[in-house]
């Protein structure tokens, strides 16, 4: 039975944990007066720290146990932000070896304390980057490591990040817990992109092996994961430290056996363990020397994908011959150059230049080595999307074609996809995909796979971003009592919605007249200009009230401008009571006109004689500003019909109906006719204007 032992891509010390290591040996060569120390394991392997230790390096758990003098590294996890005061207070020199992944996300939760935000950790509480960040945060971040977990957070705005080392699918999870709990969010994942490279290798290789072995320290949340992920996928994973531990017998049953390995796992120690598995399913004696032969016989021609430079030997309009300085030459044609229209090999290469380029085929039909500039061009251009993704920069991109579900645009040599939902910050329909095609925009990169040749962009968060900066300005520019121009935009029963420069203000129904209004749409339209003033602003809340009626001044300040006593004025029929109508002169200023004062002859319906919103003249005859209290009158205002009877119309003057504002109809008596059936001498006029100021019945 052929075996094969395959080793996962990505697999061993990860960036971080590489500088890391240079730094403690840099340091442990140094010449220094006081003693070296790591804060608790500088990496989480006991190999290297035993390592270390018995080069001078020794691991304590506290600053205090150094001494002023003394050299103190920080660990890759990194530390809380009080640790460094302390190491200052005591005379301590630091050392920071903090993984710059980790220190990124310190910086984020510290700016986002310091403006008041409220911080979610996802992550494990007892992990030593975890204790660091919220140690940024004065301790006051709630951590969750679970769903259920996310469920005991309280309601509210929250800036989350997460633990470098966590899974995807576990931080997708939180995210949809907490959002479905009502929590706003404000995240950034800040998961590491070597964390994810390794994660996927080590689960891509678990599904097509017979047997997986993971080598790391029991103590390392990573390759613990990549644990969790193999055994998943591949009931046969085993979790090793070290060729110790290691199952040999076990492993004589598998043909296909997977290696990965954690980001803190030396090289060392994955080629002693592969050694010794090679050695034993094969019954050989297969030394460890034997073992790196074999590698360095892989790598004596070029692999393909690999990068490699060379010297121009042969120059045709075709191809490109190549001197590699092994034993086959590379041939580069002229379709894998990038050259500007017209130009020819002739005109831009000659024997002697160097040259970079990609080998894409180790043997050709002549036995050369294939070569690529073109993919060579397009592996940088990765390498700039990735770094884009990492450090959240701005790419420009053209948008070449639609798809199902979006489209396809490309950043140089490389194409990605844009989801219809990333494509605006408005809806986008699939009919409507096509305006954008040819347009150039600038994204984010929000999901890069390199190895898969998978980007995912996002054109609404580069405008979201824009938006809340226009916001911000916004909210810094604006302040209470200012007067602004907006723009009506959406109505509701209680109001509508004004934009003033990019953000909307509440206009309440009650703030929009100094009348009642039903609904706003009755002086509002969709689009409308106005003026208005800001009466209150809450940035934290975002939330802005604003006033119409207050740009006017309020009718009662300034009636003595515009009404007498005397006067014939026009107005409105708004409500119809018992004892008389209501009658607006103009929003905010109603009068009543007592049913007495209604007509030459005696009323003891008012709807027979007035109907709502009916335009009638009427003649003011009192104007109280101490209660607010207008009497109008209708037959004041108006000739009395010829031939009506003297005693018709003096059954009600216009002195008596104004004396019933003070007193009840009781003390007047219309002749002939009992108290009981003048329903509009029942009720004293106080009643009546006090319901004038109640909301309209009808």
């Amino acid at each position: 039975m052929e075996r094969k032992i395959i080793v996962a891509k990505n697999s061993g010390f990860c960036f971080g944990v590489k500088k890391a290591l240079d730094i403690a040996k840099a340091e442990i060569d140094a010449k220094r007066e006081g003693d070296l120390y790591t804060c608790g394991p500088l990496i989480h392997n006991s190999f290297v720290t035993d390592e270390l230790e018995e080069k001078g390096c020794r691991i304590i758990d506290s600053v205090k146990e150094a001494k002023a003098g003394d050299t103190v590294i920080v660990r890759s996890h990194g530390e809380a932000e009080s640790f460094y005061k302390e190491a200052e207070e005591l005379g301590v020199k630091i050392v920071d070896a903090t993984c710059p992944f980790v220190a990124r996300i310190h910086d984020l939760v510290k700016n986002a304390y310091g403006k008041g935000e409220k911080i979610i950790i996802v992550g494990d509480p007892g992990h030593q980057e975890v204790i660091a960040t919220n140690g940024w945060c004065g301790n006051s971040a709630y951590i969750v490591d679970s769903k259920e977990e996310a469920m005991n957070v309280p309601d509210g705005e929250y800036f989350l990040v997460c633990q470098t080392t966590i899974r995807r699918e576990l931080l997708d999870e939180i995210i949809e817990a907490l959002s479905r709990s009502g929590i706003t969010l404000k995240v950034e994942n800040t998961i590491c992109n070597a964390t994810t490279d390794r994660q996927d290798a080590c689960a891509e290789l678990a599904q097509e092996s017979d047997a997986m072995v993971v080598i790391g320290d029991r103590n390392s949340s990573n390759t613990r994961k990549l644990y969790e992920i193999s055994k998943r996928l591949c009931e046969n994973s085993f979790f090793v430290e070290n060729i110790g531990n290691l199952p040999l017998k076990e492993m004589r049953k598998y043909s296909k056996i997977g290696v990965a390995a954690g980001a803190s796992t030396p090289e060392s120690v994955i080629k002693e363990v592969i050694a010794r598995m090679s050695e034993a399913i094969t019954n050989e004696n297969v030394t460890m020397a034997d073992f790196m032969d074999e590698i360095e016989a892989s790598t004596r021609l070029p692999r393909n994908g690999e990068i490699v430079t060379g010297t121009v030997h042969q120059v045709s309009d075709k191809e490109l011959v190549v001197n590699l300085g092994c034993k086959k030459d590379g041939i580069l044609p002229a379709d894998e150059i990038t050259l500007e229209e017209g130009q020819k090999l002739t005109d831009v290469f000659k024997p002697g230049d160097e040259i970079q380029a990609k080998v894409i085929k180790t043997d050709d039909s002549e036995g050369s080595l294939l070569l690529s500039k073109k993919r060579l061009e397009i592996g940088e251009h990765w390498t700039e999307i990735n770094e884009a993704h990492e450090n959240r920069e701005i790419i420009n991109v053209k948008v070449v074609r639609a798809v199902n579900g979006g489209v396809i645009a490309a950043y140089k040599e490389v194409t990605g996809f844009i989801p219809l939902s990333q494509l605006s910050d408005r809806f986008v329909e699939n009919e409507s995909v096509n305006e954008f095609i040819g347009e150039t925009m600038d994204v984010r990169v929000t999901r890069v796979d390199p190895r898969r040749n998978r980007a995912v962009f996002s054109h609404k968060a580069v405008l979201m971003d824009e938006r809340q900066k226009q916001i911000a300005d916004v909210w810094e520019k604006l302040h209470v009592d200012d007067i602004v121009e907006g723009t009506v935009m959406r109505f509701t029963d209680y109001g509508a919605f004004v934009d003033i420069g990019g953000l909307d203000g509440l206009l309440h129904i009650s703030e929009i007249s100094w009348g009642k209004l039903k609904h706003p749409q009755e002086v509002l339209a969709i689009g409308d200009k106005v003026n208005v003033k800001i009466l209150s602003m809450n940035q934290e809340k975002n939330k802005i009230s604003l006033g119409l009626k207050q740009i006017t001044p309020e009718p009662w300040t300034i009636i003595n401008d515009k009404y007498q006593v005397g006067n014939i004025v026009s107005g409105k029929v708004v409500q119809l009571k018992e004892y008389g109508a209501f009658v607006e002169l103009e929003p905010g200023l109603d009068g009543l006109v007592h049913i007495s004062e209604v007509a030459h002859k005696r009323v003891a319906n008012i709807g027979d004689e007035l109907k709502l919103g009916q335009t009638v003249e009427t003649k003011i005859l009192e104007i109280d500003m101490d209660r607010k209290r207008i009497s109008l009158s209708i037959k004041a205002a108006t000739p009395a019909p010829e031939g009506l009877e003297e005693e018709e119309t003096a059954e009600a003057p216009v002195e008596e109906a104004a004396e019933t504002v003070e007193a009840p109809v009781e003390e007047a008596p219309v002749e002939e006719t009992p108290v009981e059936e003048a329903p509009a001498e029942e009720t004293p006029v106080e009643e009546a204007t006090e319901e004038a100021e109640a909301p309209t019945e009808e």
